[in-house]
């Protein structure tokens, strides 16, 4: 498969961020995806959200499996790390990768079929260890690269383009998430870059699993009067549950609030998310009523989209295992062979 490098000559009046980087040093090869595919959309939100947060882009490692999501990574951030596994096995290799090394932040981009189908024993094991992760679902309810069958998440009632009804009840990868102890969970529509971005960048700061579900209308296959996933339905059916901006601690953000309730969720590093809340009575920190509210708006046929559910004190997969501050490839050998006084220590210890 062939990419199409961009341009590397710049316009000398680009806005540049706090490290000096402009929004075009975040960006990838361009896109060979359908023109109009919410994926775009979803690599522009990533690229925006690292620039707004002054990311050195060889600090990201970015993985993905297989599918048109999969695509995606090649298109944001061309100067990071990136890594393309086999169909559904992402979730595997991004937790070798930030055992070997917790230096690096990863950003994991996987579908629907790659992670509701082939993937999802994979999808449950990363998100109940707390992998220090953002994942990204794009979700368009079908396999594009095949030519446009249901996928996982399709909705029960839903037409395919061919007219097609799905009798099979959908994967809830919100649902997954929350049950398996994701500790950052949120829901995005490709075409809300106003709420997509603040998300992102709140999730790449959080620390412990972090997950959120994008639907990304399929405008080949999924796009038509009787889809769920499709750019109409969602704006006609959007339920957002708050309003976010994201502050980051080390430096002051101001912004202009229209009147309403404020919450504010201080993260572990000291950086804040700032949610106005629009549904009454909405808690994020709660995960029991979060999981029937959700279950309470399906049942109406809404989308909810929003930051979801948060655990601000949350810890991730390095404080489970108590491994060492240093990144695991970087230790030498001495440090991983203490002697045989000290392995004897050990093995006294297991009997």
């Amino acid at each position: 498969m062939t990419y199409l490098a961009k341009p590397k000559l710049h316009h000398p009046t680009l806005a540049k961020n706090q490290i000096g980087y402009t929004r075009r040093d975040y960006e990838g090869a361009i896109s060979t995806l359908c023109a109009g595919c919410g994926h775009d959309s979803i690599s522009a939100a990533i690229v925006q959200a690292c620039w707004e947060l002054d990311i050195e882009p060889h600090r990201v490692a970015k993985l993905s499996g297989i599918g048109c999501s999969s695509k995606t990574p090649t298109y944001f951030l061309g100067n990071s790390h990136g890594f393309n596994s086999v169909h559904g096995r992402m979730p595997s290799v991004v937790t070798g990768a930030n055992l070997a090394n917790r230096e690096l932040i990863y950003l994991g981009v996987s579908g629907d079929g790659d992670s509701a189908s082939i993937g999802i024993g994979q999808f449950a094991h990363c998100m109940r260890r707390g992998v220090n992760m953002l994942y990204i679902v794009e979700n368009n309810g079908v396999y594009g690269l095949t030519k446009g069958q249901f996928s996982a998440t399709a909705d029960k009632g839903s037409k395919s383009k061919r007219g097609v009804t799905n009798t099979d009840e959908p994967v809830d990868m919100i649902g997954l998430a929350l049950m398996l102890g994701a500790t950052f969970v949120a829901r995005s529509f490709s075409g809300d870059k106003k709420q997509l971005v603040p998300l992102i960048r709140a999730a790449i700061e959080h620390r412990g699993a972090a997950f959120i579900d994008v639907i990304s209308p399929c405008v080949a296959f999924n796009n038509h009067p009787g889809s769920t996933k499709s750019y109409e339905f969602v704006r006609q059916h959007n339920e957002a549950v708050n309003r976010l901006d994201f502050i980051e601690g080390r430096s002051e953000i101001t912004a202009d609030y229209a009147p309403g309730e404020i919450v504010e969720v201080t993260q572990h590093d000291g950086s804040v998310l700032r949610l106005r809340k629009l549904a009454p009575d909405y808690d994020p920190t709660n995960r029991v009523k979060v999981m029937n509210y959700l279950q309470e708006r399906a049942a109406e046929g809404e989308v909810v989209t929003g930051l979801l559910y948060i655990k601000p004190d949350s810890a991730d997969l390095h404080q489970y295992l108590n491994t060492v501050d240093t990144p695991l490839n970087q230790l030498a050998e001495r440090d991983l062979c203490p002697g045989s006084v000290m392995l004897e220590r050990i093995n006294a210890a297991l009997r």
